[in-house]
């Protein structure tokens, strides 16, 4: 969909909400507003149905009378991360961006047992293309390289009791994996120190508190930071203190108890980053992390992480790699920067093509969280409106825009997913989730999908 029209206004990577059409693997979604009070309505095409673009279209849609949203998604179901990024046991976060995964470029990344944090987290939330993942976890000690939200999302799930990840709409194919599972220590790796962590105070709060589950930290790490925390902002200051009280809480009888009950561990390891994945004897999978040991130059947000020459090895049979996500070029009709990943942008306004917007992380990078991508996605919405008002952007010369899509379509033999047909997918979902005692089982196959849908047609085609 690297077409653009003058009215039909193309962000990538965002979501929708007046017309939905879905394209599964080159298939389109399709929901729509009908608007009889304007004869020339503000037409605007968002590509992808994540949060980012479900939160662009209500901003115009709320603040344009006259405004029609077509919305594409190339997965016969929407919502994008809210489907499959966010953990399966934060439902409260649940409201893709960037579908491909960063490099550690190190030797051995590509040996089994390593994975990408997408891939992982695409596993266990039933993102289609990760269905056929299937992890060894028969190790007892796990690695993964970061310490952001995904990261400590990671280990939660691989800690978790079972009773409670059954209560969630994880995969059936991840519970029964996780079931069977020999891990029994997570250690979270970062290049840089406890003032540098990504994650937020209430996603460490919920490792802390989680049941049979044991903090392994180092309590060097954590010497000196008392006098620096004080100047602090409050967020980050308030996530010092948590982290200092778990590392260095005095060991109690009721310390003694929990330990002796516990039965698996969770830790963060910082200044060390990665050199290497050391592999088996035989050299057919992952069984181990060579990490160079850093100093920080600098302070703060700020503070660069330096080689000091030595080394360390960790042994280790499961390795996650949760060092970021990137975007991918769309088209070579738009600007793309590889180094960072993002369209050139201002605003949101993608440099050197009028008409043409983008939103999410396409727009800022995968940082931030889910409310960060809402505020962004408000000011990329602004900005066309703004571009409107101005006269910068004409919507005087009316084109065909989805009337053409949909000709193409039936041209090529495609048959749109519409939004009554995922109202189909999500019917059959809760229904085999209520079975099971969970808000919903997710079908894993497109084709599944699909043939769900389109039981009975005699069109249909990928």
């Amino acid at each position: 969909m690297a077409l653009r029209w003058s009215r039909m206004c193309w962000l990538p990577r965002c979501v929708l909400s007046a017309r939905i059409r879905t394209v599964p693997t080159s298939r389109c979604l399709g929901l729509q507003r009908t608007l009889t009070s304007a004869p020339h309505p503000l037409q605007i095409c968002i590509v992808g149905s994540g949060p980012a673009g479900f939160y662009t279209a209500q901003h115009l849609l709320k603040h344009h009378s006259q405004t029609m949203v077509d919305i594409y998604e190339k997965l016969p179901v929407p919502f994008g991360l809210v489907r499959f990024g966010v953990a399966p046991d934060h439902p409260e976060v649940k409201s893709y961006g960037a579908e491909d995964k960063q490099k550690l470029g190190i030797p051995g990344e590509d040996l089994p047992g390593v994975y990408s944090a997408r891939d992982f987290v695409g596993w266990y939330n039933g993102l289609p293309d990760n269905r056929h993942l299937s992890p060894d976890l028969s190790t007892e000690t796990a690695v993964i390289l970061g310490q952001g939200n995904v990261a400590l999302d990671i280990a939660r799930i691989l800690l978790s009791p079972l009773d409670l990840l059954k209560k969630t709409d994880i995969t059936q194919a991840a519970l029964n994996a996780l079931s069977q599972s020999r891990i029994k220590r997570v250690l979270l790796v970062g290049r840089r120190g406890p003032l540098q962590v990504a994650f937020t105070i209430k996603e460490l709060r919920e490792m802390t508190n989680l049941a049979g589950i044991q903090p392994i930290n180092c309590p060097s790490d954590y010497q000196g930071l008392g006098d620096i925390i004080k100047d602090l902002p409050r967020p980050r200051k308030r996530l010092t203190e948590l982290l200092i009280k778990s590392a260095l809480k005095k060991h109690g009888e009721n310390e003694v108890v929990q330990r002796t009950q516990s039965n698996r561990e969770w830790g963060l390891r910082f200044l060390r980053s990665p050199l290497a994945v050391l592999p088996s004897e035989d050299g057919k999978r992952a069984a181990g992390i060579r990490l160079s040991i850093t100093r920080l130059e600098g302070n703060g947000e700020t503070a660069v992480a330096v080689s000091t020459g030595e080394v360390e090895d960790l042994s280790c049979g499961l390795i996650v790699s949760s060092i970021g996500y990137r975007s991918i070029p769309i088209s070579p009709r738009v600007p793309f920067l590889q180094k960072s990943g993002t369209i050139p942008n201002s605003m949101g306004r993608v440099q050197g093509v009028p008409g043409l917007y983008c939103s999410g992380w396409v727009k800022r990078g995968p940082t931030g969280v889910i409310a960060t991508t809402m505020t962004d996605s408000f000011d990329t919405a602004q900005s066309l409106l703004e571009d409107i008002k101005s006269g910068t952007l004409s919507c005087s010369n009316p084109r065909p825009g989805a009337s053409t899509v949909r000709e193409l379509l039936l041209l090529r033999g495609v048959q749109p997913v519409s939004f009554s047909d995922w109202e189909k997918i999500d019917a059959v979902e809760t229904a085999r989730g209520i079975e099971v005692g969970k808000p919903r089982e997710k079908i894993l196959d497109p084709e599944e999908m699909l043939e769900l849908i389109f039981r009975g047609h005699t069109t249909r085609q990928l």
